[in-house]
């Protein structure tokens, strides 16, 4: 499966984004789907994932402010973001996978297909 990441951009402390990730592919219902994020000099972390039930898990830093959910008619993944803050200042990466178990779902390494990132800055 193909992915592409939109909706990044500046945005003032308290404001909202919504990004979307769109896939390719015909069995995307199959997939668990996951947003995950980069700040400068900082590894790549978990921020939301959906798995293939609709079942949602969220980071402790974006739970209460970030919704994801995903349109399987559409092959859509969308990642919700209010109340930003400028700590959410990052890359946004989505990311996909049809053989992700429970274990592993929050950790980047289980994913095999990713987008090609969004920037999301936040200004204070």
């Amino acid at each position: 499966v193909q992915l592409q990441a939109s909706g990044g951009g500046l945005v003032q402390a308290g404001g909202s984004l919504r990004l979307s990730c769109a896939a390719s592919g015909r069995t995307f219902r199959n997939y668990a789907l996951g947003w995950f994020r980069q700040a400068p000099g900082e590894e790549r972390r978990f921020a939301a994932v959906i798995s293939r039930s609709g079942y949602t898990y969220y980071s402790d830093s974006v739970k209460g402010r970030f919704t994801i959910s995903r349109d399987n008619a559409k092959n859509t993944v969308y990642l919700q973001m209010n109340s930003l803050k400028p700590e959410d200042t990052a890359v946004y990466y989505c990311a996909a996978d049809q053989n992700v178990i429970t274990s592993t779902l929050l950790t980047t390494a289980a994913y095999k297909n990713w987008g090609q990132g969004t920037q999301v800055t936040v200004s204070s």
